[in-house]
């Protein structure tokens, strides 16, 4: 069975950092492109970072410089690293994987390009 499994998530001071995990099962994990996307209540679902086999392109602006997407093929596992975290990040978080070996880089933060979703995680940035 196809199936994306986020953890990590949970409550952070601001100024703080946390790193998602998102175990991947069911597929040939190494010829997906795998994005993080986050989705605050009343909002809509919005992308955060794409990888592909070897390397990511691009950030959302609200996290350039303080989030890094990364990838384990060996071990069937997507990242999010999280740094200098701020209120506004609070959000469930989602990894996504697309089966197209290449996606051209304006649709790679677009929800609808992707057909696997994990069950999300929750982040908090609290003090």
């Amino acid at each position: 069975e196809v199936q994306l499994v986020e953890s990590g998530g949970g409550l952070v001071q601001p100024g703080g950092s946390l790193r998602l995990s998102c175990a991947a099962s069911g597929f040939t994990f190494s010829s997906y492109g795998m994005s993080w996307f986050r989705q605050a209540p009343g909002e809509e679902r919005e992308g955060i970072a794409y990888i592909n086999r070897d390397s990511s392109t691009p950030y959302a602006e609200s996290v350039k410089g303080r989030f890094t997407i990364s990838r384990d093929n060996a071990r069937n596992t997507l990242y999010l690293q999280m740094n200098s975290l701020k209120p506004e990040d609070t959000a469930m978080y989602y990894c996504a994987a697309s089966s197209r070996s290449w996606i051209p880089i304006s649709w790679r933060l677009s929800p609808t390009t992707y057909r696997t979703w994990g069950q999300g995680n929750q982040v908090t940035v609290s003090s």
